[in-house]
């Protein structure tokens, strides 16, 4: 199903997506050496609770996963990359640490998701693959004008992603959304131009591009969830939910300057 969403709707994304930022950079200000991925889990349930919203992952059971979510955000750290089950890990000085959240506030869901280092150290093949993810999402959002088509943007994302030397994977990408998480159409991180569905203003779109270091092979943990890259590499992703206006996209998931 491809929704495309009224004024009144798209307003109240606004809000949402506020939220969806707001819960993320709280995380991630509080995120240092020491702290428990379950207690990052514990933190976004209570301001998910307090701001009245809904999570989108506690009841959530795709086919790719093993039963319902059963957490309130996605924690990746390292070579994992993507639905990141949170569990009793402390994290250390350098490690990646992804957090993905989406909720559903006032009838409409956002979705977005942040990559950043613990700690003090720096180690560069972290902070390249991170800064890749981040110039992709940008070419991304930036080829999302209305009238454009959906491998325009995954041809952005693709270039940028495949010029800085890494291998890109398309089973999972990005997005629809809108009343549900997870809409049509799908969005790779690589395609060809001029091509898929016609972006109309009203259309909700999760652009989230990922990578691993050095494969773009994935391999599913244990718990049934997380996944990881195939050769224990690091791995990055970064996302916005956007919104397709008259006047081009519109980022709903930016954090309020203060």
């Amino acid at each position: 199903m491809i929704e495309i969403l009224t004024p009144a709707e798209v307003s109240q994304a606004r809000h949402t997506g506020a939220l969806v930022a707001h819960i993320l950079h709280t995380l991630k200000s509080r995120s240092a050496v020491g702290t428990n991925l379950l207690d990052i889990d514990q933190w976004a349930k209570e301001m998910i609770l307090e701001a009245g919203a809904e999570s989108c992952y506690v009841d959530y059971a795709p086919s790719f996963g093993r039963g319902p979510f059963g957490h309130y955000i996605c924690t990746a750290v390292n070579d994992a990359v993507l639905h990141g089950m949170p569990h009793d890990y402390q994290l250390a000085d350098g490690d990646l640490l992804t957090l993905d959240l989406a909720v559903s506030l006032g009838g409409v869901a956002a979705d977005a998701a942040i990559s950043f280092i613990i700690g003090e150290s720096q180690p560069p093949e972290s902070v390249a693959l991170i800064d890749a993810t981040r110039r992709a999402l940008d070419a991304g959002i930036a080829a999302a004008q209305p009238g454009a088509r959906i491998g325009d943007i995954s041809h952005a994302i693709g270039s940028v992603l495949s010029a800085a030397g890494y291998q890109i994977n398309t089973e999972f990408g990005g997005h629809g959304i809108g009343s549900t998480m997870h809409q049509d159409p799908h969005i790779s991180n690589t395609g060809r131009p001029g091509r898929g569905y016609k972006l109309r203003p009203g259309l909700l779109l999760a652009l989230e591009p990922w990578v691993m270091q050095d494969t773009a092979t994935l391999v599913t943990d244990e718990d049934g969830w997380t996944l990881r890259s195939a050769t224990g590499c690091r791995t990055a992703h970064t996302e916005h939910t956007i919104a397709i206006t008259p006047e081009g996209p519109e980022i709903l998931t930016l954090p309020k300057q203060s």
